[in-house]
């Protein structure tokens, strides 16, 4: 295995410049401290920015660079305008917002737009300058959405894993965003895309789905011909660090002296980022409404408020940071006594031993944000608990959630809902508060940082192998020649066609796929053969198969399974069925017609299709997906079923398909060589009932239970002369 390539916006190593002279740091946030300990473990090479503007280290880039690579890092020198624009700029102005359900505060410039792709482009040159064949790239959160497919275009090849840390959003916002297909374009270039919950995977599948058309199964998208697999890692935290440094004698200094200074009062602790992400306003109020209904707990309860600054440079964040001290300052002169203030507020970042010792020392830990990707917060309070003791409030927006379900879990928008937590938070009894966490916490100790990690590399390993699995099912020039040998030396030959989207390319409307003349030079020349059977199994109605191909020695089955026509006899259906329901669904599907200009509806004699193919692609996409719902909840109790196949859907009797239809082909006698090909989900059922020794073929990619894929419509004619050849040639 090669290097660990890490990519992110920020390198773990940040670059101050005091006094005209450079210092080296550590970084601050989440990801930086979350994969510190993980990247030193592996053979590993991080890519960022290294926190300041080119500018400031101009003429000692060398110098910076090798005292970077000394510590695994290599960096992305960005100038004072590209920081501006794509961080400052499209990052927190447009991405981060939105993603986090704030459309109100979202910017859309073309501008920003393009300082975002610039930069993006810049650290895909960083990254062809290092990148070796064997390394795996990781490229992570919403700073570089872009980056996979451009590595992809110039490595393809390469191993790419992409992890989003921040919620992703439901496609009724995502639509909001004018470039929300080059992003899910640019993400569709990694192998493996990761979120912290499934909330997060359904949605981002849905986009793909609406935006793009790529249909998914257990969240593997068919994307051309790609297999990309989107699933659900929540990031865990380094456990064992938060446990081994609360007795730390620092920590403990830090401890007394909190604990000196609140006495015996019950210490309520909110931190966060300041950031309208966060719920703070609202946190602060639903404490105000928890006095006011509660007068017992005054001057009995603290509320240590820890805002961290961020992106002071972003007018929203000026405006909250001055919502915030008249908010403080409303409470505290509200109910504050002489020697009590009921909210301490602390407006800076804290080192890491102050910000250990209170997780262990607060009673309650109040963390309620409107929307979060995971929130740590909320597992580092839990790991300090080294006695057990102390309860969790958490917001049910928080990915967290989902994991820390012994947790009081509360609507961050429900004030009263918040105020009524704090109550029960604060009269919980020990051995509840210490059951609850030590489930918790060993939880959190076998899900760390390490195996969040581990577990994404071997995903991401997992689904490089399927994708060679995929490609390794390309019917090959060896298995080619294998095919045409056994064909040539076999005398009862079954041979099944599906023909839209197999035959011939689709178009619009079925009529218009009418078959060509080429085609049926090779459709008669194959039937011709003595040895052969050929059968065309397709979706079309059986009057229009009788019209096209009535004149060749052909088997035809029709629509799906429903109609069956042997060689030189009449059609037969292959059971009794009613059609009566017709005029129940017939409306719905008319409905859908009115509202999905392009789509049209299509009559068979026992099924009735939805066409979508000449439509707008979101539009046809959405309209399917509703369609689909109102489908499958009004024939539930019917004996219907409703079919998916490419840019239609069908309803039919259930129990009809392609496969049981073919069974009567494959049943009639003992064959020394069978071939079927199709395209689409219909044609899995033949697949299936197939014997083991045919060769079966999918046109296309994607999961299938066919042994073999061609590419192209073209590709499989290709295969059909060859075919015939062999027969003249042995003639």
């Amino acid at each position: 295995m090669g290097r660990l390539l890490i990519v992110s916006n920020r390198l773990p190593i940040t670059i101050v410049k005091r006094k005209g002279k450079l210092y080296f740091q550590p970084s601050t946030g989440g990801l930086a401290t979350g994969l510190s300990s993980f990247y030193k473990s592996y053979q590993s090479l991080w890519i960022g920015w290294p926190g300041t503007a080119l500018k400031e280290i101009k003429g000692k880039e060398k110098d910076v660079k090798e005292r970077l690579l000394s510590e695994s890092c290599y960096p992305v020198f960005l100038s004072r305008r590209d920081i501006e624009n794509y961080y400052h700029g499209f990052c927190n102005k447009t991405i981060w917002p939105l993603f986090h359900y704030f459309p109100q505060y979202t910017i859309y410039s073309e501008s920003l737009w393009d300082a975002y792709k610039k930069v993006n482009k810049a650290f895909y040159n960083a990254i062809v300058k290092v990148a070796e064949p064997d390394d795996i790239i990781w490229v992570n959160d919403y700073h570089l959405m872009l980056l996979p497919k451009l590595i992809r275009e110039k490595l393809p090849e390469a191993t790419i894993g992409f992890f989003l840390h921040i919620p992703f959003p439901s496609f009724e916002i995502f639509r909001l965003l004018p470039w929300r297909r080059e992003i899910i374009e640019g993400l569709l270039g990694s192998d493996l895309i990761g979120f912290h919950t499934y909330d997060y995977v359904w949605h981002f599948l849905d986009s793909v789905r609406r935006l793009l058309g790529y249909e998914h199964t257990l969240s593997q998208i068919t994307a051309g011909n790609r297999i990309v697999k989107a699933d659900a890692f929540p990031m865990g935290i380094d456990y064992k660090r938060f446990v081994n440094v609360v007795h730390e004698p620092e920590v403990q200094r830090e401890i007394n002296r909190v604990r000196k200074e609140i006495g015996e009062r019950k210490i309520i602790l909110s931190i966060d980022r300041l950031d309208y992400t966060k719920g703070i306003l609202l946190r602060l109020e639903a404490f105000d409404a928890f006095l006011e209904k509660n007068p017992k707990y005054k001057e009995k309860v603290t509320l240590i408020l820890v805002a961290s600054p961020s992106r002071i440079k972003v007018e929203q964040y000026k405006q909250l940071k001055k919502q915030l001290d008249e908010l403080v300052g409303g409470v505290n002169g509200k109910y504050g006594t002489i020697g009590w203030m009921p909210i301490w507020y602390l407006y800076r970042f804290l080192p890491f031993h102050a910000l250990v010792a209170l997780y262990n020392i607060a009673d309650v830990a109040l963390l309620t944000p409107l929307r979060d990707g995971m929130n740590l917060i909320a597992k580092e309070f839990i790991a300090t608990k080294t006695d057990g003791k102390g309860v969790l409030i958490l917001s049910e927006m928080a990915g967290a959630a989902h994991e820390l379900g012994e947790v009081i879990v509360v609507n961050p928008n429900n004030k009263e809902e918040v105020a009524e937590a704090l109550k029960e938070a604060l009269s919980m009894s020990d051995e509840e508060q210490i059951e609850r966490n030590r489930i918790m916490q060993m939880r959190l100790q076998r899900y760390n940082v390490m195996r969040w990690a581990s577990d994404f590399m071997d995903r991401l390993s997992h689904t490089k192998k399927l994708q060679q699995k995929f490609h390794a099912k390309r019917l090959t020039y060896e298995i080619r020649r294998k095919l045409i040998s056994e064909y040539s030396k076999s005398n009862k030959r079954l041979i099944l066609l599906d023909y839209d989207g197999t035959l011939v390319t689709f178009g619009v409307k079925p009529e218009k796929v009418k078959p060509d003349d080429e085609l049926l030079r090779l459709l008669e020349e194959l039937a011709r053969e003595p040895e052969n059977d050929v059968v065309i199994i397709s979706g079309r109605d059986k009057d229009t198969l009788k019209r096209w191909f009535g004149e060749l020695d052909l088997g035809l089955i029709a629509e799906h399974g429903v109609w069956i026509k042997e060689k030189e006899k009449m059609w037969e259906m292959i059971e009794p069925l009613e059609s009566d329901w017709k005029d129940e669904i017939r409306p719905i599907l008319e409905m859908y017609v009115d509202r999905t200009p392009g789509s049209f509806i299509e009559e068979k004699d026992f099924s009735l299709v939805w066409h979508y193919r000449k439509s707008n692609v979101e539009l046809g996409v959405v309209r399917a997906r509703e369609l689909t719902d109102d489908l499958l909840h009004l024939t539930e109790n019917l004996d219907l079923g409703v079919l998916e196949g490419s840019k239609v859907i069908e309803v039919k009797n259930i129990g009809i398909n392609k496969g049981r239809a073919a069974l009567r082909s494959i049943s009639k006698r003992k064959w020394d060589f069978v071939l079927a090909i199709g395209d689409d989900c219909t044609d899995e059922d033949v697949f299936e009932a197939l014997p083991e020794s045919a060769y079966s073929i999918k046109v296309g990619f994607g999961p299938s239970k066919a042994r073999f894929n061609l590419d192209s419509v073209t590709e499989v004619r290709s295969l059909l002369k060859e075919l015939i050849q062999t027969r003249r040639e042995k003639l």
